[in-house]
């Protein structure tokens, strides 16, 4: 936290635009710096006043006895860039600058104005938080740096949660959702236009506040990788779990996002692969980002994923079930062993299969929660657990229920939640500390994303070693060549990556002799590095079985690349190259992430099926395992109805081996499109058929 201390923890905080009225922007900050405890010294600037809220007024900066660490800038327009200079002259080291209409309005001298403030306040050594931020909020330390309405309605926030935010609402509206249900958030920071300290920048001094457990992030744009991948890093190191929610999903969101902070939207399956790869949950809503955060809370080191439900109605126990299968959390399959014990404690109509209902028996007999639970945590495959209890009242003995469960949560450490829709029910599971949600679905989305995050978590770590580090960006904006298809297939044969047997053949008797070689039949394509897409020009011949045909289809080619009026680099005469399946690898360099590579389902209507999934280098062959089952037709590479499975093994290899090709900055490899790879069954390989690479000047 040292490097941003003083917005975080400053020793002093002065309010340029101070206000009597703490319902004012400039009025906010003297009252919660008051209302929260801040030990600091507080110096309210109005000209106009000698007094504001109690504390001493100054009429100017320049007034003050000390340079104070933090500043506020409450004034608008021209006045905040005035504010601004002056701080940097006086010796402020942060400043936070609440004023809007700059670069989120004017792309263009909104931004020019933001950047003159900047490079202002970095030859003074200051940094600025903003524009058009809503302020900072550390309730650990009481420096309320913000003028949000929110913290009006609290006495106290504190807790271990960090909500960062580049949305001023966004910042605070976690706070809202969690305070009532007991949860306290200790930082609530809005950055707002990141002209200077960005939200990852500041996430990674929040993240070494050993009191934060949990940390939320709201992202609309994300310009710059460098913060998330060092926030990411240290947040695994300290064993902290980080959930984004990225806006701009949809390109009507993009847009929104774009006239909200003046930043550019990054591509959204890129952001996916990006979270995934450092261990970042991305929330899909809002309520996705904070709904599971009590179990976060609550220190479990959950070991499996497979799930146990309990409901005293059958008609939950199929619920819970069905919710589980949607989210992926398998029904544990219980043993003989513990199936049997549950038989001699539950009456003989209720189900000892998991899910377990335990009918009516429950009203007649309180303790049976008490009594299963124990036999139900021996048994290895109970991971998790869900009880529901969507009716309960006279004659159930609740109390007891919720201290059973509560005391088998504390005792066993497995993660462990409730389905009551009855505040009453509710109420009495909460009080004992247990997490409660409205319905099963509710619930089970919530444990299961936390399972899922602290899976990735774990993956992450063991991978991080063999992964190594990423690399510096490589400019995207420059003029790229096309390299025909020749040149391409040989860049990736010398990397090691396995290519059709091919021959670039310069005449007609080249084409002849090429044919001989390979031996028929035999593909004959022409090559052009001016011609992408050859079958539109008919320069793409399957299946030609002799020496003669393969000499007339040369002649067929370079007649018709020369009557295009494009460069004629020859004729390629190739392998009719076999497989059971199309498969596509691309990758191209994004100006954000870097290099970026697809695998998915090849062929002609790769764009139509769209089944392709994203890695960003570097990454192993396990992790290029793990993304090709994820695709739809993953299934099909075990192998059904009897087939061999395919060659997984060597498919990994040479995606592996395109990421290690794109990060290699000698190659200057902008973008590569292979499709079709064949993949063939297990031993058999894999085979680039056709390429295009494009390589930066």
């Amino acid at each position: 936290m040292s490097r941003l201390r003083a917005a975080l923890d400053p020793k002093s905080v002065a309010i340029i635009g101070a206000s009597e009225n703490p319902n004012k922007v400039g009025g906010r900050p003297v009252h919660y710096l008051q209302k929260f405890g801040f030990k600091g010294k507080i110096y309210p600037i109005n000209p106009t006043r000698t007094v504001i809220q109690g504390e001493k007024c100054y009429p100017s900066l320049q007034d003050l006895p000390e340079a104070p660490e933090m500043v506020i800038v409450a004034v608008a327009g021209d006045n905040a860039i005035a504010a601004v200079e002056a701080c940097a002259a006086f010796g402020v080291k942060i400043a936070v600058v609440m004023a809007s209409g700059f670069g989120e309005v004017d792309a263009i001298e909104g931004k020019a104005k933001e950047r003159r403030m900047v490079e202002v306040a970095h030859k003074a050594g200051m940094r600025i938080v903003g524009p058009n931020s809503q302020g900072l909020a550390n309730f650990g330390t009481g420096a309320i740096a913000s003028f949000s309405t929110m913290f009006m309605e609290f006495d106290r926030v504190e807790g271990h949660v960090a909500m960062l935010s580049q949305s001023g609402a966004l910042s605070t509206v976690p706070v809202g959702f969690l305070n009532p249900r007991g949860i306290g958030v200790r930082h609530s920071h809005a950055t707002g236009n990141d002209a200077d300290i960005t939200v990852g920048e500041l996430a990674i001094a929040v993240a070494e506040d050993t009191q934060v457990k949990l940390m939320l992030l709201y992202l609309e744009s994300i310009p710059e990788k460098k913060y998330l991948e060092e926030l990411a890093a240290v947040a695994l190191d300290r064993d902290l779990p980080i959930i984004a929610l990225k806006s701009g999903r949809s390109e009507a969101g993009r847009q929104a996002a774009q006239s909200h902070t003046g930043a550019l939207a990054n591509e959204d399956r890129v952001v996916d692969a990006f979270f995934e790869h450092h261990g970042i949950w991305r929330a899909p809503d809002m309520r996705g980002l904070v709904e599971a955060t009590e179990l976060y809370l609550k220190g479990w080191k959950p070991k499996g994923r497979r799930l146990v439900a309990i409901s005293n109605s059958g008609a939950v126990c199929v619920m819970t079930a069905d919710a589980a299968t949607t989210v992926g959390m398998p029904m544990a399959k219980l043993a003989d062993a513990t199936d049997k014990k549950l038989k001699g404690i539950l009456p003989s109509f209720a189900t000892t299969t998991n899910p377990i209902d335990l009918t009516a028996a429950l009203l007649s007999n309180s303790n049976l929660f008490g009594d299963i639970l124990p036999v139900i945590a021996e048994d290895p495959a109970a991971d998790a657990f869900v009880i529901g209890v969507p009716v309960a009242g006279p004659g159930y003995d609740v109390p007891a229920f919720a201290r059973d469960s509560a005391a088998f949560a504390a005792q066993t450490g497995k993660p462990l939640v409730v389905a009551a829709t009855q505040p009453s029910v509710a109420r009495e599971f909460q009080a004992q500390g247990v997490s409660v949600f409205p319905t099963e679905v509710e619930a089970v989305t919530a444990l299961n994303q936390f399972v899922a995050h602290r899976e990735l978590m774990a993956r992450t770590i063991e991978r991080r070693a063999t992964r190594g580090k990423s690399d510096p960006l490589i400019p995207t904006d420059g003029a790229t060549t096309m390299l025909n298809e020749a040149d391409s297939l040989a860049l990736l044969a010398a990397r090691g990556i396995p290519v059709v047997p091919y021959r670039l053949c310069h005449s007609r008797a080249e084409a002849i002799a090429a044919f001989e070689a390979i031996g028929g039949p035999v593909v004959v394509k022409g090559c052009s590095a001016d011609i992408a897409h050859k079958s539109e020009l008919g320069l793409v011949k399957l299946k030609i079985n002799s020496r003669e045909d393969a000499g007339d289809v040369y002649a067929e080619m370079e007649d018709i690349i020369r009557k295009h009026g494009s460069r004629f680099d020859g004729v390629i005469v190739a392998a009719m190259a076999g497989g059971r399946r199309e498969i596509m690898i691309g990758a191209h360099r994004d100006p954000v992430f870097g290099p970026v590579v697809a695998v998915g389902d090849g062929g002609k209507y790769v764009e139509v099926f769209k089944d392709t999934t994203l890695l960003l280098p570097p990454f192993s062959k396990d992790d290029a395992k793990e993304a090709l089952g994820k695709l739809r037709i993953a299934p099909l590479f075990e192998g059904v109805r009897g087939e061999p499975p395919m060659d997984l093994d060597a498919l990994s290899d040479a995606v592996v081996k395109i990421g290690e090709l794109m990060r290699d900055a000698s190659a200057k490899v902008m973008s590569i499109d292979l499709n079709p790879v064949m993949l063939d069954s297990q031993g058999k390989g894999c085979v680039v058929v056709d390429a295009v690479v494009f390589q930066g000047a």
